[in-house]
């Protein structure tokens, strides 16, 4: 009954947005005053089309639900899919935050990209706000800041203070050393270039520095995954030997006590070693 129960709610959903594509694109048709319009329900291709937008739309902690459904039907309770529904907003956190870490490594590397360029710019006899201008083009380093920072290149304003501004964006720090190259050049006539070659070649190594520690850390961040896989690949020997382990954990107090701490040992143990790669990488 139960999966019968899930088969006709799978149809029916696969049936509502296929019926919604359908009425959708008819509209459209009928409003636009052209097109062949054919009846009757979706076809396979629309279908699965339908499915693979859906997908697209939808993130990868998603995925925790749907084995929550998986476990519930297999193990005939409802708690599994209570944990994936738990799940679902910490999937999401931890892709976002994924998402923003590597948003920010990108900046960063468009800033180092654009201090080397400004530099190879004002070497080769161009006036700083031309340069500017060039090398924030062509870079893109300065994010959404780079329409205030270019008006100000462009119209004598407070160029240094743009900047300031513009490394308040996440992995856009550099931007702080690029402001003060400019601000010593402008009011005392360093020489710029001299300044800004110093400051690429530092966050260069910083780079750099990241990286190697990355690389470092990715032995402890694999432990970690492998330690807290251990549960499933155990669920599945014991499913292998005819144990039934979903039984006994799902259905019984004994199992049910077992379930939650080990839940909470999990959780904790993850937590723990997140925050000790976490730590290193901060040091």
């Amino acid at each position: 009954m139960s999966m019968s129960a899930a088969a006709t709610c799978i149809g029916a959903a696969v049936w509502l947005l296929g019926g919604r594509h359908y009425g959708v694109r008819r509209a459209r048709l009928l409003l636009a005053g052209g097109g062949v319009v054919t009846a009757g329900p979706p076809s396979w291709e629309q279908v699965m089309g339908e499915l693979r937008r859906l997908r697209g739309r939808l993130g990868a902690e998603w995925w925790s639900l749907a084995a929550g459904l998986l476990l519930a039907l297999l193990g005939a309770s409802v708690i599994p899919v209570v944990a994936g529904a738990a799940g679902v907003p910490v999937l999401r956190r931890l892709r976002l935050a994924r998402q923003a870490g590597r948003a920010r490594e990108r900046r960063a590397d468009a800033v180092i990209g654009l201090c080397g360029a400004l530099a190879g710019e004002v070497r080769a006899g161009r006036q700083p706000g031309e340069a500017l201008l060039r090398a924030a083009r062509d870079s893109g380093g300065l994010g959404e800041a780079q329409a205030a920072v270019v008006a100000a290149a462009r119209f004598g304003g407070d160029v240094p203070g743009a900047l300031a501004v513009a490394a308040r964006q996440p992995g856009a720090g550099g931007l702080l050393g690029l402001a003060a190259c400019w601000r010593v050049a402008v009011d005392r006539g360093a020489g710029l270039a001299a300044g800004l070659e110093r400051l690429d070649g530092a966050l260069r190594a910083e780079r750099d520095q990241r990286a190697d520690l990355r690389a470092q850390l990715a032995g402890a961040r694999a432990t970690a995954l492998l330690l807290a896989a251990l549960p499933a690949l155990g669920l599945l020997l014991g499913s292998a030997m005819g144990a039934d382990p979903l039984r006994v954990l799902l259905h019984s107090g004994a199992g049910l006590g077992c379930l939650v701490a080990g839940a909470v040992f999990e959780g904790a143990g993850m937590w723990w070693a997140t925050r000790i790669v976490r730590g290193a990488e901060v040091v």
